[in-house]
């Protein structure tokens, strides 16, 4: 450890006990959930309050050390790899539900708080917390506000930025300010909309408050089988067709099912090509009349299975085998890359085919679990390190990536940019965009002390030469500052 004086001003901060130096500590801190990118950082500290995260942050920036925040370590695209000599400043202690507002429907909750948690501790008032990530028994609210988390429901209720209210935040500088308000709807800019999504570049939650929905009168699911990938895409275009909005609408593929099933056996046909879970929600009359709907729209499309959960514990085991899909994929790979990438509906099965071409030409496979009502797709890239295969099939991750982008859709639906694809920004984004989007985080972070590398391509990473800035004409008159 390079700088004792750092160490010592964060031992004042959050106590001696909660600054961790030795090498082994450290090293469980040298990667998020994407584990082919590892950093290990020169300390970690554990603040257990928010008094304390301002505090280490104010300590790092009066040091000139870039620090990087982490919640329970989920993520997928490398936005907590922390940066080496830097600081991590971990939120895992502050697990506190700060409180339930059954009047008001709404949650206030530190940062650690779990996904599934929030709506633990609603639930006894009828309530619940709609944004549901497929690791939401682990994941974090501080996390899943970092990248504006979605998850299976999404299609209905939206993302996280549809249900944060307000934040409380630990700028880069230590100063702590409070972004939203008691709406989502709010005078002047929306800097609460700024934060949400920023993936830990602009800045650290220490609280959240969210807003919660009433539990829905009635929850129906279904789970459909069919021959082929085609025919479970054309039922998701032909319920939207129909002007249903499901809650979720979900589709594997088989290699997704034989992983899912094998690690928890929730009733997945082991032989089928592809399986949609379809879940409706809302008052009796109607969610009864669109679940026939649906049914007949699957029937339509030559479904090979269709099974209706019969109750509770029936329901609760086809999302099981859902949200396993993805820790379950090591039972038939030793190893693989999870993707995240948008692509318009319509083109779902062309999208899909071309991901199939593409990995049989690299000879690796892909699986595909994804939101199909939003066309949210999670290609996972199955591979075998000690076989030499991890550069290719990395290159092919990105090249998916880029392939959704393509096709019309985003670089990322709900898992972020982070480290995994801060270098493919530009196919996504010209210049100005780019730039503006760098303005924007000087305003917040003119050091680059916050989570640097991560998000917006840099030459360091990228081997990109620095687009032209051309000066804003109030820049010119002298009405604004260049930050």
């Amino acid at each position: 450890m390079g700088n004792a004086t750092l160490r010592s001003a964060l031992a004042a901060a959050v106590g001696e006990n909660n600054v961790i130096s030795d090498p082994v500590g450290l090293r469980s801190y040298e990667c998020d959930g994407l584990t082919g990118f590892r950093v290990v950082p020169d300390l970690v500290v554990l603040p257990v309050d928010s008094a304390g995260v301002a505090a280490a942050v104010r300590a790092c920036h009066e040091h000139g050390v870039p620090f990087v925040a982490r919640g329970a370590g989920t993520g997928l695209s490398g936005g907590a790899l922390p940066v080496a000599d830097g600081v991590v400043i971990s939120l895992q202690r502050l697990r506190d539900v700060v409180e339930i507002d059954p009047i008001d429907r709404r949650a206030t909750l530190q940062p650690g708080v779990t996904n599934l948690d929030i709506t633990k501790a609603a639930a006894p008032h009828g309530l619940y917390y709609a944004p549901d990530p497929s690791s939401q028994q682990v994941c974090t609210i501080g996390g899943n506000v970092a990248e504006n988390s979605g998850g299976a429901h999404c299609l209905k209720y939206g993302f996280t930025t549809n249900h944060v209210l307000s934040m409380a935040v630990v700028l880069p500088d230590g100063e702590v300010v409070t972004l939203g308000g008691d709406t989502n709807e709010q005078l002047g800019p929306d800097l609460r909309g700024v934060f949400i999504g920023s993936e830990g570049t602009l800045g650290i939650v220490c609280e959240v408050t969210v807003r919660l929905l009433p539990v829905p009168e009635t929850v129906r699911t279904l789970l459909a089988d069919f021959d082929s990938v085609r025919e479970a895409g054309e039922v998701v275009s032909d319920i939207v067709a129909a002007g249903i909005v499901p809650a979720a609408v979900e589709m594997m593929d088989n290699l997704a099912i034989q992983a899912a099933e094998r690690a928890v056996n929730a009733g997945y046909t082991l032989s089928t090509a592809a399986a949609l879970v379809v879940e409706l929600d809302g008052p009796v009359g109607e969610c009864a009349a669109q679940f026939e709907q649906v049914r007949q729209i699957c029937e339509r499309h030559n479904c090979t299975r269709l099974h209706i959960a019969g109750n509770t514990a029936e329901r609760a085991r086809i999302w099981k085998g859902r949200k396993a899909a993805f820790a379950a994929m090591g039972r038939i790979s030793p190893d693989y890359f999870v993707q995240d990438g948008v692509v318009p509906r319509t083109r779902l099965a062309e999208v899909l085919g071309r991901i199939e071409d593409m990995g049989r030409a690299e000879g690796l496979r892909v699986a595909n679990v994804f939101h199909a009502g939003d066309g949210n797709l999670h290609p996972l890239v199955l591979y075998n390190a000690e076989a030499g295969e991890q550069d290719r099939a990395e290159e092919l991750s990105k090249r998916i990536a880029e392939l959704c982008v393509e096709l019309g859709g985003s670089l990322s639906g709900e898992h972020g940019i982070g480290t995994d694809k801060a270098c493919s920004m530009p196919r996504m984004f010209g210049t100005d965009d780019l730039t503006t989007m760098n303005r924007v985080r000087s305003a917040f972070d003119p050091r680059r002390l916050c989570n640097p590398g991560k998000l917006l391509p840099t030459p360091r990473l990228c081997g990109e030469a620095p687009g032209p800035y051309r000066p804003h004409p109030l820049e010119q008159a002298g009405v604004i500052e260049r930050l």
